[in-house]
């Protein structure tokens, strides 16, 4: 008597649906290789056991690929959907800064308090990053990102209580332009910028002495420099971090998993482009 053929449950579909034997159950599935059944059974359709047949090797593909593209998709909705979260209430503690008269003098009054934030805000970062048991257990890896992304906004509010108001906002919306175009860059590129992490990371420490230098001088045609550079440089980090989101093609990605290390990895890139294009129009106002 013919039956179907059947994987996991679920009826193969025209030309698989005919006379080939049925695989084992999931129990029988070799671990680790996704869409490679044993088969005991030999028939005119299958060879030697172990064996299957090309129809049913490229459903077991197709299915395979499918079932990561989905995961991947999944993994990219979560990572953004976090990310939006971060920078709203990013917003609204900068928001909070700019309006709160109160506020602002307590900033500008005690010096300890970003300072304070700054040290925080690095610790948090050191324990999402360094930390792998941390970042990937729920709820807490959303306890510290929130604690990490609270401690940043205040950062971020401590520096531009020293800014005009529309200076900032010029600034937020600027951030937002280039990085939506940055994003898109990067998911229709053919360029791979996966590969030029240790690059980025020689111009960073460039960039870190660069800084040193500035400081240093107290050039503004230099601090325009320096901020420029900056801004050139982590939108590329921009770009390689979307990329090693999105998987595919590139040479490296970060696993499903790792959705609060692609938000963290995201949003800092965004923050310092902030903070390097509002400096670029604090000095040329």
């Amino acid at each position: 008597m013919e039956r179907p053929a059947v994987v996991n449950g679920d009826q193969l579909p025209p030309p698989y649906n005919s006379t080939y034997p049925q695989p084992y159950s999931h129990g029988d599935r070799n671990v680790g290789e996704p869409g490679i059944f044993t088969v005991t059974q030999s028939s005119n359709n299958v060879g030697t056991a172990g064996e299957l047949p090309p129809e049913y090797t490229q459903y077991f593909e197709d299915v395979n690929c499918f079932s990561e593209t989905s995961v991947r998709r999944g993994f990219i909705r979560k990572v953004y959907l976090t990310l939006m979260v971060q920078l709203l209430i990013t917003v609204g503690i900068i928001c909070a800064f700019l309006y709160w008269n109160a506020l602002k003098i307590f900033v500008i009054r005690s010096s300890w308090f970003a300072y304070t934030m700054m040290g925080t805000t690095l610790a948090l970062v050191i324990v999402l990053s360094c930390c792998g048991d941390v970042r990937r257990k729920v709820p807490l890896n959303f306890f510290f990102l929130g604690l990490f992304t609270v401690a940043e906004g205040m950062v971020l509010g401590s520096v531009t209580v020293y800014f005009n108001a529309e200076a900032v906002l010029w600034a937020v919306g600027a951030t937002a332009l280039v990085s939506f175009g940055l994003s898109v860059f990067a998911m229709q590129s053919k360029w791979d910028f996966t590969t030029v992490s240790g690059i980025l990371w020689a111009l960073c420490w460039t960039l870190l002495s660069f800084g040193i230098l500035c400081a240093i001088m107290r050039s503004q045609y230099l601090y325009i420099v320096y901020a420029s550079l900056g801004t050139l440089v982590f939108s590329i980090y921009l770009v390689m971090d979307t990329q090693l989101m999105l998987g595919g093609k590139h040479k490296y990605a970060l696993s499903p998993e790792e959705y609060i290390f692609a938000a963290l990895n995201l949003y800092l890139d965004i923050v310092t482009l902030f903070l390097m294009i509002l400096q670029l129009i604090g000095l040329c106002r």
